[in-house]
């Protein structure tokens, strides 16, 4: 996929997102997370991440049951970001929606090991 076309994709998947990342967006636009800016359905390379704090280069992703038939696929996503000096944090969104103050322990956690 083309640079333009990841772009025109991230810019669609920002307006059809899921319960899971509508939540965690609430928490995390405007620097509303400890003062932690991120950016969501961000381009990084050939990929596009749910969340990402480029500072801390802490990268969220909200997975949803289409993930259990991508296991492979996101393993190699995760080790491309990974050898770029990201870290990935996987939730489940079922996780997000019922457990969200364990879910953000978790994230703050990561950005303050980062730091």
């Amino acid at each position: 996929m083309s640079e333009e076309n990841l772009l025109d994709h991230a810019k669609r998947m920002r307006t059809i997102q899921t319960d899971a990342e509508a939540l965690l967006w609430r928490h995390f636009r405007g620097k509303r997370f400890s003062g932690f800016k991120f950016r969501r359905q961000q381009p990084i390379g050939p990929y596009i991440v749910d969340f990402v704090c480029l500072r801390c280069r802490v990268v969220v992703e909200a997975d949803g049951g289409q993930h259990s038939d991508a296991l492979e696929y996101d393993a190699v996503r995760t080790a491309w970001l990974e050898a770029q000096g990201f870290r990935v944090l996987r939730f489940w969104n079922n996780d997000i929606l019922q457990r969200i103050e364990a879910v953000l322990d978790s994230v703050l956690k990561a950005l303050e090991s980062s730091r």
